[in-house]
């Protein structure tokens, strides 16, 4: 019976290093895991939990992007925002104290213990736009656009801090590469336009 739970777990564990040493419950049982293989991975210390029913082989690479990539996994209709997009684009000299998340107006509301999430709501027309995928420490992340990223620091800036935004706008402006009419759609989308516009007459 040892002998088998070994194999098992061996077995379990090559399934997982071929994924990149990252999974969910959900794949690992998919995969033909039991789950009382991976419980036992995991009471062990062999498999350690990032955040409830998401596990990363022990003796794998750390990942870059712990937080981001467990909140994608965590929640795949989300797409990161705000400050976590700005960190992300080198927008921002804050470090952000939790993940920045958007989700669509009437989307369930996440539960999720660790890492600590900021949920912003946005309108369908507001949400589809700007949004781009990532590879980070081998999945895909949605992170919206450096030029929607700073439209939307101009929708939310009561919620962030006009100090974040105004840094967000210098940094933007030194970026090599600036997207200046696809800036403008979406503010237009986002009914920012004539807040965003002087301030962008002054410094781009």
């Amino acid at each position: 019976m040892l002998q088998q739970s070994t194999v098992a777990a061996d077995k379990a564990k090559a399934l997982i290093l071929a994924r990149g040493g990252l999974i969910r419950t959900r794949e690992a049982i998919s995969l033909g895991i039991h789950p009382r293989t991976l419980y036992s991975l995991r009471d062990s210390g062999e498999l350690e939990e990032l955040s409830r029913g998401i596990y990363q082989l022990r003796g794998c690479k750390q990942l870059e992007y712990p937080d981001l990539v467990t909140v994608a996994l965590r929640v795949p209709n989300g797409v990161l925002c705000l400050v976590s997009a700005l960190s992300f684009h080198e927008m921002t000299t804050q470090v952000p104290h939790s993940v920045s998340l958007a989700l669509e107006k009437g989307a369930e509301q996440p539960r999720i213990e660790y890492p600590p999430v900021t949920v912003f709501r946005f309108s369908s027309s507001c949400f589809k736009i700007g949004i781009e995928t990532h590879q980070l420490d081998g999945v895909s992340v949605k992170i919206y656009s450096p030029e929607k990223t700073l439209v939307d620091c101009f929708k939310f800036r009561n919620r962030i801090g006009m100090d974040i935004v105004l840094e967000a706008l210098k940094l933007y402006r030194q970026r090599m590469q600036k997207n200046l009419h696809a800036l403008m759609q979406y503010a237009e989308v986002c009914r920012v336009a004539s807040v965003m516009k002087p301030y962008l007459e002054a410094t781009l």
